[in-house]
This record gives structure tokens, C-alpha cells and sequence, in this order.
């Protein structure tokens, strides 16, 4: 046996119009406010601020880090790299790195 579909469209008009029957009877209708005049607040987290600074790493071939240099001394880390790379007969390289200050 087949059942009969629910038409919302067609309840809805029922209800407005049951409300409306109402309203006229009512000496004041009573105000509505739709759901959408309320804004809802937004519950996206607002992003850290997270402050990096800047250093000169060298490291070894394995990604070791072997010493860090500030970011104006990279003479100085590209001398130390050079000097690691003849001593050890391993290749050391320079590369920035960046680390969070803690504040």
C-alpha cells in the first residue's frame, strides 16, 4: 500500500494561516522576530601571534646541528662550517634556522 507524501509546503501554509485566524482574533498580534535578524557570534579561534627570530645553523650531514650563529654573523658561521668540513673531512653546511621567542 503507498503511503501518502508529507507536503511541508503545504503545512506550512496551514500553520500560517491558523496563526493568522489567530492574529485577527487577538486584539494586539504578537511580534515574531526571525531567526535570522540574530547575528551569530563567530566560533572561529583567532590565530596565536607567534614571534620567530632568525639564526645561522651549521650542520653536519646527518642534520645535526653543531652550533647556531645570531643572523648577522654568518661570516662567522660560514667560517665555522669550513673549519668542521677540513677538520672532520665531513661536509658541514650553513642554514638558517628559525626558533620561537618565549616571552
Amino acid at each position: 500500500m503507498a503511503r501518502k507524501t508529507v507536503s511541508h509546503k503545504e503545512m506550512r501554509r496551514e500553520v500560517e494561516a491558523a496563526e493568522r485566524a489567530d492574529a485577527t482574533k487577538e486584539a494586539k498580534p504578537a511580534k515574531k522576530k526571525a531567526a535570522s535578524d540574530t547575528k551569530r557570534k563567530s566560533r572561529a579561534k583567532t590565530p596565536k601571534i607567534v614571534r620567530l627570530k632568525a639564526f645561522w645553523g651549521v650542520f653536519n650531514q646527518s642534520m645535526k646541528r653543531v652550533a647556531v650563529f645570531d643572523y648577522n654573523q654568518r661570516k662567522q658561521a660560514d667560517q665555522r662550517a669550513n673549519e668542521l668540513t677540513t677538520n672532520q673531512k665531513t661536509p658541514h653546511f650553513v642554514q638558517l634556522v628559525k626558533e620561537v621567542i618565549q616571552e
